[in-house]
């Protein structure tokens, strides 16, 4: 049984049903919110069981597959594990099966950027007869491809933590970005949110790599449950005996332990914001992880200006200059991208709180953002969290608007030439889009839209 017929659950009920399992699709929704979808997979020998969760489904399952936004606290689950079902995802099934090597990424925030920093990476560093794989939490799902994937290609995948909380195999180069209060909606404490983080290192072997960042103190603490090489990556040049990479002056460099190498010069990189550094020392590290030749890697990251709904420019407007962060779904986020701008800001804050606190974010916003734009579920917690207004003082003005296209609209108004015009909005999208990349796409649109 597939809990979840999104894009993971879809991707696994097309792979194992063509393996000769019987699957079962079960999903919450009801059939005409998925008739499309069920068309799409009337090739397939699926039994499609909607709009409920009964627990009757269970009588004669040998394994329940957990697709990423399914909780585990449901009953269905609870019951499966009450009987000793087995759980799994397609992650986990994926990494039974594939025949290569695989690099995996995970983190609070920039694994996206890192995942895709290191895709382009791969293609420059891999030989010809080899193909490069990236996905996961990243674009399509490679267990679709995987009767595609041969044992001398290279599968990079970026893991969230709703994957990696049910497996139990690792990959051989596992990077842990950075661990900061996240998905506590889902996770319950940072403790289990870490527990669940941890996985992509918990079943490594001695041959294996783990690359960990030597600043955030999440990604450090794993450093003592490392069974193989670890590699650092981080601003301050690494102590003696310790591999890692680094910033040097206005280089970026790789200290193996014993002497350095330069990778890159800093005003090469074209991302915006100090995130964005530390996210190009990751994918660096992670690659001389993998065993490249990593003095000749720059000129894949020269030309590269960002991924979609992170930090993306859109456009400049009588003056003041649009962005959208919609990838920033917790505070923290947010105040990295906050970090990323010298400019006067104007920002567009809001969606679904996921049960995590505002105070640092508020405190930011009272040294360095001019305007903020409210919008969405959570706007009554920002609100008390960024408390009262005092004239002369930042933020000037604080408006609030049930929608993000009023938002867009409000911020037109009060947006000046110079400005920076930022949508970052620290709360998940879920009270009123699909996902962050919908949220995103409309607030691109509505913005080229402004006349």
């Amino acid at each position: 049984m597939i809990l979840g017929a999104a894009r993971q659950g879809l991707a696994l009920a097309r792979f194992l049903s063509t393996q000769g399992a019987q699957v079962i699709l079960n999903d919450q929704r009801q059939s005409d919110q998925l008739a499309a979808v069920q068309k799409e997979m009337s090739a397939y020998p699926l039994q499609w069981v909607l709009g409920e969760h009964p627990l009757s489904l269970l009588d004669g399952t040998n394994q329940v597959c957990v697709s990423g936004g399914v909780p585990l606290t449901l009953p269905v689950v609870q019951e499966a594990k009450r009987r000793g079902i087995p759980l799994s995802n397609d992650s986990q099934i994926f990494m039974e099966a594939v025949p290569c090597p695989v690099i995996g990424i995970t983190g609070s925030a920039g694994k996206t950027t890192t995942t895709t920093l290191l895709g382009r990476m791969a293609q420059q560093a891999v030989a010809k007869e080899q193909q490069v794989w990236v996905g996961g939490n990243i674009g399509l799902p490679l267990i679709d491809h995987l009767d595609e994937i041969k044992r001398e290609d290279i599968v990079i995948l970026e893991f969230s933590s709703f994957q990696l909380e049910l497996m139990t195999i690792s990959p051989q180069v596992g990077a842990v970005l950075n661990i900061t209060p996240n998905h506590l909606d889902r996770h319950g404490t940072l403790e289990a949110y870490t527990t669940a983080k941890a996985q992509i290192l918990a079943f490594q072997q001695k041959n294996d790599t783990a690359v960990l960042s030597s600043e955030d103190p999440g990604a450090w603490a794993l450093a003592k449950q490392v069974k193989g090489r670890l590699v650092s990556f981080g601003l301050a040049c690494p102590p003696a005996g310790q591999t890692g990479t680094y910033l040097a002056g206005e280089e970026l460099r790789l200290f193996n332990g014993q002497s350095s190498q330069v990778l890159m010069h800093r005003s090469d990189i074209q991302l915006r914001g100090e995130h964005n550094l530390r996210n190009v020392l990751a994918a660096f590290a992670i690659a001389f992880a993998a065993g490249w030749d990593t003095s000749s890697l720059s000129e894949s990251i020269r030309d590269f200006t960002g991924v979609e709904h992170r930090l993306e420019y859109i456009r400049t407007l009588s003056g003041a200059k649009w962005y959208n962060d919609s990838i920033a779904t917790a505070p923290e986020r947010t105040i990295a991208a906050i970090h990323a701008f010298d400019e006067p800001l104007v920002l567009l804050l809001g969606g679904r709180d996921k049960n995590l606190p505002w105070e640092s974010l508020a405190e930011l916003i009272h040294q360095r953002v001019d305007h903020v734009i409210i919008f969405g579920e959570a706007a009554g917690k920002i609100t008390n969290a960024l408390g009262l207004l005092h004239d002369g003082q930042r933020p000037y003005t604080l408006s609030h608007y049930d929608r993000l296209e009023d938002a867009v609209q409000g911020a037109a108004q009060v947006a000046e030439e110079g400005d920076v015009v930022l949508l970052s909005p620290g709360g998940t999208s879920y009270d009123a889009f699909s996902d962050f990349v919908e949220r995103g796409e409309r607030y691109r649109k509505w913005v080229k839209q402004l006349l």
